[in-house]
């Protein structure tokens, strides 16, 4: 049957299993638009802006192990697509974006919404970018964007001019300078030679208190990772991409890591002699042992990242799961001396949060938000977080469950992904709750605009929960702190101050559930009633910005830093109590300063 290249794209698509696609239209995929509304088999998302597309599909690779699609106009809405692209490839999940381009006699001609893509593209999608030019190339473009989107972990980019898109399609021909490509790809499962797994078995054999630090890459390796840690008796923390893969409910798992992270996990990393470092290229060697103090075996499946954080003496490429129980069979049983101090550490530790959350704040202490809800998760749900504060509190007072899954923008770290990611984490899993955490300031700059598009499609999820819990402090708290303990500066107000919005009423507008809560003692009813909605719900929790989000270990640079901001900071008393009482807790159990 005859098609044009559009219909073609879609179709191609599909034969490699991708059935879903984020995006929104122009004229300059007119054709794509077209043939897209003709193609049952090819579910789409409106979007309401195209960055949201981006980030969307780098959420549906996340929470299906599948290659994301997106695509975009020509001029601004493929500019548009850069930032979700750069979440994607920083955090390596792979996506596929198609862009429209100005017809092909125009190009050159500084036409309007001309841009050269090419050079546009090629750092986000360095590993392929390619423009059509006739209807017989278009077939390998797409196999080689999915495929090596899939092999690499990474994004790839095809730019359709506008004019190519409305042509009959053609294969290639059998002839010279023709190339004829097929589809499917299956993952490596690479292990390392039995040479190398055997130094690495010497390396941890060896150690007496073994450390583990597990990212993303073990997401699916949970079961090999609980082997691995019970034989080396080792306690294990998390880089927070990676906090899915481990549950908290393990005494031996210390939480996450770095500035986000926990007590245990620093003095996880500060008293071992051994580091074992699986599927993560965590980024702060600060928090990581001092090099020469403990030895160290690196799993990846990225040659590229071994040893690029501390300096391996055993590196090892190679997937993840099959590595480990790979490794398994040469380790020795240990005794577990060095574990029951770890659990020692992390029961402590639980204590203390609980301490933390339950200090008073004006009006609500933001940990507790989090801690409230860390009871009453659903067994299956879905985590989204956004930078900011609720990072901290998501990373350390939610406790992981088997089964459950999170993520955020790791590597980019950008404000505005926890609701594009939770839209997509509901399209890919619509029988599952899905509870997104976001700042006011990062809901001000485009969680409002994707709230419509919740609002737009809901009623075709089989389980209607998905809730956007919703930090409503007026100040980008997150920034503000970090100036203040790394500049030793004062809140900046014209920066930082936030105009205050209603958003539990703007939920409402669109027919969907708001809930204000001001109050701390009713915090335990709100998260039930939002649990329990037959509908999408905005939970708008009125929180103290001034609440310090303390890192696990301060340095004395910091210290000074932070004594230094009092000279310039407009909410100097609040600062100073709201510390005083997280530090207070942790030596006066039941403070309530």
């Amino acid at each position: 049957m005859s098609m044009n290249v559009s219909e073609f794209v879609w179709k191609r698509l599909q034969e490699w299993g991708l059935h879903r696609v984020y995006g929104y239209p122009g004229d300059g995929v007119g054709g794509l638009d077209v043939a897209l509304e003709k193609d049952k088999g090819m579910h789409y998302v409106q979007v309401r802006h195209e960055e949201m597309a981006a980030f969307m599909a780098a959420g549906h690779a996340k929470f299906t192990g599948e290659v994301g699609l997106c695509y975009a106009t020509s001029g601004p809405g493929a500019i548009h697509l850069l930032n979700g692209l750069y979440d994607a490839r920083m955090d390596h999940v792979p996506v596929v974006a198609i862009v429209g381009q100005q017809a092909r006699s125009a190009i050159g001609s500084s036409y309007q919404q001309e841009v050269d893509l090419q050079c546009l593209f090629k750092d986000v999608a360095s590993e392929f970018v390619a423009t059509a030019s006739v209807p017989a190339q278009v077939r390998h473009l797409v196999d080689r964007a999915v495929r090596i989107a899939a092999s690499r972990r990474t994004v790839t980019c095809i730019i359709l001019p506008q004019d190519l898109q409305q042509l009959d399609y053609e294969d290639p021909p059998m002839a010279h300078g023709a190339t004829h490509t097929g589809t499917g790809y299956a993952d490596p499962a690479p292990v390392p030679a039995q040479a190398q797994l055997q130094r690495a078995a010497e390396v941890l054999n060896a150690g007496r208190k073994v450390a583990m630090l597990v990212g993303a890459g073990v997401l699916g390796a949970t079961d090999p990772a609980i082997l691995v840690a019970d034989r080396l008796q080792a306690g294990a923390a998390k880089a927070l991409l990676g906090k899915a893969a481990l549950p908290d409910e393990l005494p031996w798992v210390t939480g996450c890591i770095g500035l986000l992270g926990t007590e245990p996990s620093w003095h996880l990393m500060q008293e071992c002699d051994t580091l074992l470092m699986v599927g993560s290229a965590f980024p702060y060697s600060e928090f990581l042992p001092k090099p020469g103090k403990a030895r160290g075996v690196q799993i990846d499946i990225d040659p590229a990242r071994l040893s690029l954080r501390y300096p391996m003496e055993v590196n090892l490429v190679g997937d993840s799961a099959s590595t480990l129980l790979a490794l398994l069979p040469l380790l020795e049983q240990k005794s577990g001396e060095w574990r029951e101090d770890i659990q020692g550490r992390v029961a402590k530790w639980w204590k203390l949060l609980e301490e933390r959350a339950m200090q008073p704040a004006e009006p609500i202490n933001p940990q507790r938000v989090f801690w409230e809800l860390s009871s009453r998760l659903p067994e299956d749900c879905i985590f989204t977080g956004d930078a900011g504060t609720v990072a901290n509190w998501y990373a350390r007072d939610i406790r992981m469950r088997r089964g459950m899954m999170g993520s955020l923008s790791g590597g980019l770290a950008s404000l505005g992904s926890a609701t594009p990611y939770a839209l997509a984490a509901k399209m890919a899993h619509p029988g599952r709750p899905v509870i997104a955490f976001i700042g006011d300031g990062a809901m001000q700059m485009n969680g409002l605009n994707v709230m419509i598009t919740i609002a737009k499609y809901w009623r075709q999820w089989k389980d209607p929960r998905l809730v956007v819990m919703v930090l409503n402090n007026r100040d980008l708290s997150q920034v503000t702190w970090e100036e203040r303990v790394q500049m030793g500066e004062g809140k900046t107000e014209s920066t930082q101050a936030l105009p205050d919005f209603p958003y539990h009423r703007y939920a409402e507008l669109l027919g969907l559930k708001g809930i204000r809560v001001d109050k701390p003692e009713a915090l335990g009813a709100a998260w039930d009633e939002a649990l329990s909605a037959d509908r999408p719900v905005l939970l708008e929790c009125v929180t103290d910005p001034n609440v310090p989000p303390l890192p696990p270990h301060i340095s004395a640079k910091e210290a000074l830093g932070f004594m230094g901001m009092t000279r310039s900071e407009p909410e100097l008393g609040s600062v100073l109590v709201n510390t005083a009482r997280q530090v207070l807790a942790r030596v006066l159990p039941g403070h309530k300063g």
